[in-house]
């Protein structure tokens, strides 16, 4: 499995990186991708050092692809390469993500219609059909709601992508369950 996530200045950083980080902990290759450059400022004054531009990128190359949101997300929809690779994924039933703001990225290539979808609570208008719920799973497509929900979504992409005894085993390792407490008392 290769992912590929693409980095725009005002990225949202603990998006990004949980991806990043939890992804990788599943044995699944990860490859950063900066828009235009390989350096790229988060919106936090975060700065990282994408593995590769964009533009030296095969989109054919990649299973997945997931978008960090943040202000960031508007530079995502500037992209007509991004807009066109979310629209070839999804036709070829590629698992696509996208956390926070970027669920607009997905609906502008026009891909969430007819799909349920989460977003950035208070932006729920801005996608076709909406759901309060922390991360939403439709087929191909997984969306999540703001960066205290990325690493359920990334732990979701796993199962996603390794499967569920994969994603359940870093639940664990991650303490991203209830453990019940022995205080050996």
């Amino acid at each position: 499995m290769d992912v590929l996530v693409p980095l725009v200045e005002g990225f949202e950083e603990i998006e990004a990186v949980s991806v990043i980080d939890i992804l990788r902990r599943a044995g699944i290759k990860v490859t950063t991708a900066g828009i235009p450059s390989t350096m790229v400022l988060g919106a936090h004054g975060v700065q990282i050092i994408a593995d590769k531009k964009l533009d030296n990128i095969d989109f054919r190359d990649f299973d997945a692809l997931v978008l960090p949101g943040g202000p960031g997300h508007t530079n995502l929809a500037k992209s007509e390469k991004i807009l066109n690779a979310v629209a070839d994924f999804d036709a070829r039933g590629k698992v696509i993500g996208a956390i926070c703001a970027a669920p607009l990225v997905l609906a502008k290539a026009g891909v969430l219609n007819g799909k349920k979808a989460t977003i950035s609570p208070g932006m729920e208008r801005e996608i076709p059909r909406p759901r309060p719920d922390k991360v939403v799973v439709d087929g191909n497509i997984i969306t999540s709601q703001a960066p205290g929900t990325a690493i359920e979504f990334a732990i979701r992409l796993v199962e996603k992508l390794a499967g569920r005894e994969k994603a359940n085993k870093l639940r664990r390792e991650l303490v991203h369950e209830i453990v019940p407490y022995n205080s050996g008392l």
